[in-house]
């Protein structure tokens, strides 16, 4: 049998793990084919790209829905910033790993073998578009009661959780803005090879809007991004 022929049978097991029955199963089987499969596998001639982008804009209104509803004392800057935390790959990635979907999905032999970070971002893809799935099959209520019965607890300890991802939430905010994603330029490496410091600023528009230190690369990114988030509105992210 063919991985998409195995995939088929697996349908009841996905299903049961995501405690929802799919009127169409189609839908489902379609969430898990990414486009490196179809590249290779001819007999099969969708991928999930389209799911996933609606899953995303279906994702980004239920969790808005939610942020409004619960957090009624809290500006738009803020509810902005909170919902990059809930719907960002990095979320969206543990989500599926939680429901123990990626070893269903469906990639070509290239992506197999792909452990990194673009890995990471085809599980996040393949969550949305299991959502986007959901919701074509059920509507909004059954999006909103496979999410928030799944993942309420982890929302709830995002949301308390002080540690933001700061890259993400400007990420966001200039592609709004500017339709445009911030630039990453190292400025200055200092320090041994096994104990480097590195001062990294943050272009937006191609200007510079924060400068952040620290003994990554990554650490001083999310250190940039926050000092240029700070100037942006220093009230909303402190």
């Amino acid at each position: 049998m063919t991985p998409h022929e195995i995939l088929k049978t697996k349908i009841p097991d996905i299903e049961r793990k995501l405690e929802y029955h799919f009127k169409d199963p189609d839908l489902l089987f379609l969430a898990f084919v990414h486009r490196s499969y179809v590249n290779e596998f001819k007999q099969v001639s969708e991928h999930n790209e389209r799911l996933e982008f609606l899953g995303d804009a279906v994702l980004g209104l239920i969790v808005s829905e939610h942020l409004f509803r619960n957090f009624p004392n809290i500006p738009e800057g803020k509810l902005s910033a909170l919902r990059s935390r809930l719907v960002e790959a990095s979320s969206c990635m543990e989500y599926v790993k939680k429901l123990a979907m990626n070893p269903y999905l469906l990639l070509g032999k290239g992506e197999r073998t792909n452990d990194g970070k673009g890995r990471e971002s085809i599980l996040a893809d393949l969550f949305e578009a299991i959502i986007g799935a959901i919701f074509l099959d059920g509507g909004l209520d059954a999006v909103r009661i496979f999410f928030f019965g799944h993942f309420l607890d982890d929302i709830e300890g995002r949301l308390n959780n002080p540690e933001s991802n700061w890259k993400a939430i400007l990420q966001d905010y200039c592609q709004k803005k500017y339709q445009k994603t911030p630039v990453y330029e190292v400025l200055e490496e200092t320090g041994p090879d096994h104990h480097k410091a590195f001062r990294i600023a943050v272009l937006t528009n191609d200007s510079i809007a924060g400068i952040g230190e620290g003994m990554s690369k990554k650490e001083a990114q999310q250190k940039a991004a926050f000092d240029a988030l700070q100037k942006i509105d220093p009230d909303t992210y402190s």
